[in-house]
């Protein structure tokens, strides 16, 4: 997705582009996806501004929800059939500690400007149907299917000109004098420079490595559920999520069906894949059916993994890098992949331009601390 937004949004202004890709188009970590379309990033605003100050934390926060709006406008502007819903989103307390936190959370938010309500336990009932100590609600996010967005988009880039090239892995990148040149098994391309996008840093990048956490993240989605079933359940047509780390989302799709994600395990060598991957859907499973009692009587008609990174602060990496002359990267994206990308896509062609903005700094290599 963040490829083919970047080429989607350079195409656009005018840019010659070429982009390439190591499997199919609007696979992978994108067709894993849940794709909900969080303004909030996965750090609470007095999180990060333990780490970066108050002022940074709510520009870290305008930004992400600048880059929501934004790719809901391309979306539409684009005309791009991928069952784009507007949604609220209850971002609720796991236990009565959390539930204090939150409650600060949610006045640092308002006297910020961002708006939302806060639910006692009888509205997120209500609401959700989760018994529970509190919650945060917030309007102005979305969901959508990830891969018809990114099957939409590439036709849009090529419509405007770019150039797009898949199943070609990029082998290596050579600097030459005044660009790069960007070698695939099949040929070698000439360019000024090279967008890394590509979620973490790859084998070119192995100084880079250290300043991301992988993580497998897994994803439920059910069988079709019935209107009494649905009344049973209690949850509206909202998005939810939970204040534990690793934390837990769902969301309806369309059809009635829900999709239930979230407990991330980090990535270690020498676990049995088939068999870590089973256990982890299982307790995921487990997890929602104490949420949701109901969901004890509804079928899982599909279940997989996907592979996310993310860094210290839970915030991307875009932009320039010291060591590595004409390219841009856009790296990291934590639980956030798609609002994000934007944010990548706009910022890198802000920089190609040699436009200046304070976003730039908020999500550099080197943080403003």
């Amino acid at each position: 997705m963040t490829g083919v937004l970047t080429a989607t949004m350079f195409s656009e202004a005018g840019v010659n582009v070429c982009l390439l890709e190591a499997g199919t188009v609007g696979r992978g970590s994108t067709a894993a996806s849940s794709a909900l379309l969080l303004q909030e990033p996965d750090c609470g605003i007095q999180e990060l501004a333990r780490r970066y100050g108050t002022a940074t934390s709510v520009s870290i926060w305008q930004a992400s929800r600048s880059a929501v709006r934004g790719l809901i406008g391309l979306l539409r502007r684009s005309k791009i059939a991928c069952d784009l819903e507007i949604r609220d989103a209850v971002y609720y307390a796991s236990d009565g500690d959390a539930k204090r936190r939150l409650r600060g959370e949610f006045v640092t938010r308002t006297k910020a400007g961002f708006e939302g309500t806060w639910l006692g336990p009888r509205a997120l009932r209500e609401s959700t149907g989760i018994t529970g100590h509190g919650a945060i609600r917030s309007d102005g996010n979305a969901q959508f299917d990830p891969s018809k967005a990114c099957r939409g988009l590439v036709k849009t880039a090529v419509a405007n000109g770019a150039r797009v090239f898949d199943r070609s892995r990029v082998t290596r990148i050579v600097q030459r004098r005044g660009g790069v040149r960007v070698h695939t098994s099949a040929g070698h391309i000439d360019a000024a420079r090279v967008v890394v996008a590509t979620g973490y840093a790859t084998p070119f990048f192995r100084p880079l490595a250290g300043k991301f956490h992988l993580f497998h993240t897994y994803v439920l989605g059910t069988a079709p559920i019935s209107e009494r079933q649905r009344d049973e359940l209690g949850l509206s047509q909202v998005m939810t999520w939970d204040t534990a780390r690793p934390y837990h989302y769902s969301r309806w799709t369309a059809g009635h069906r829900l999709l239930l994600g979230g407990g991330d395990r980090p990535v270690r060598a020498g676990q049995r894949h088939e068999y870590r991957r089973a256990r982890d859907l299982h307790d995921l499973r487990d997890h929602f059916e104490r949420l949701w009692p109901a969901l004890a009587d509804v079928r899982v008609d599909s279940a997989w993994e996907g592979l996310f990174a993310t860094t210290p602060d839970s915030l991307p990496y875009i932009g320039p890098h010291s060591r590595y002359p004409n390219h841009l990267f856009a790296l990291g994206y934590g639980g956030n992949g798609m609002t994000f990308s934007f944010l990548a896509a706009r910022i890198l062609l802000e920089q190609w331009h040699g436009v200046e903005s304070p976003d730039h700094r908020l999500f550099r290599f080197a943080r403003v601390r």
